[in-house]
């Protein structure tokens, strides 16, 4: 329905009239039990904004078991206060325990609404940025692999004194036996590892 440029939305206005209705109701059991003044009002918005809080949680999709057991303690709360102001109820005669209830509810939404503030997914936790698209790709040509680095020798090096007293043990064998001294019996003689008796071997011949 439009009224002029103005479009009124039917949902709206019963959202609207079941919210008056509902903000009255809290208000009349509050005075009834005793809230004078403003306290009175604050019972109403208190209730509201709890439920307010606890609906906003279950839309955002994060830790939907406390937004329904806060939008379920909050929707209570207004429901008992609706059913009480119909007739049910002496509202001149509060029974104790209603008194009791009413009394505890600040205690009861300041838990509500800390633990929904607190537990509110931060920034950081939402969607992940998205991410920048990336520039286009050129072809560069590949270029000719590297010509491989000549092998290092593997040959460890010998100190001359070694040689000497290599030639000197040789000398010695070959005098002794009449053939020249084999790598193993060398490097027996000289108690030295077998690459560096074989690079001794190679400076005898």
């Amino acid at each position: 329905m439009r009224i002029g440029r103005l479009r009124v939305d039917p949902v709206l206005i019963q959202a609207v009239i079941a919210a008056a209705l509902s903000f009255a109701h809290l208000h009349d059991l509050a005075s009834a039990v005793g809230q004078d003044g403003w306290k009175a009002w604050a019972y109403p918005v208190s209730v509201d904004l709890l439920m307010v809080a606890a609906w906003h949680r279950l839309r955002s999709g994060e830790a939907k078991a406390a937004g329904w057991c806060w939008f379920l303690v909050a929707l209570t709360a207004s429901l008992g206060a609706n059913v009480a102001t119909a007739g049910l109820l002496d509202l001149n005669d509060v029974p104790d325990w209603l008194r009791i209830l009413v009394a505890g509810w600040p205690a009861v939404a300041f838990l509500g609404g800390t633990l929904l503030a607190h537990g509110a997914p931060t920034p950081t936790e939402g969607p992940a940025a998205k991410e920048p698209e990336s520039a286009p790709t050129t072809t560069t040509p590949e270029l000719p692999a590297a010509a491989p680095e000549p092998a290092q020798p593997s040959t460890p090096p010998v100190p001359p004194a070694l040689v000497a007293l290599a030639h000197k043990v040789a000398d010695e064998h070959r005098t002794r036996t009449g053939t020249a001294i084999d790598t193993p019996t060398l490097r027996a003689r000289l108690g030295i590892p077998a690459p560096l008796a074989e690079a001794i071997a190679a400076q005898l011949t």
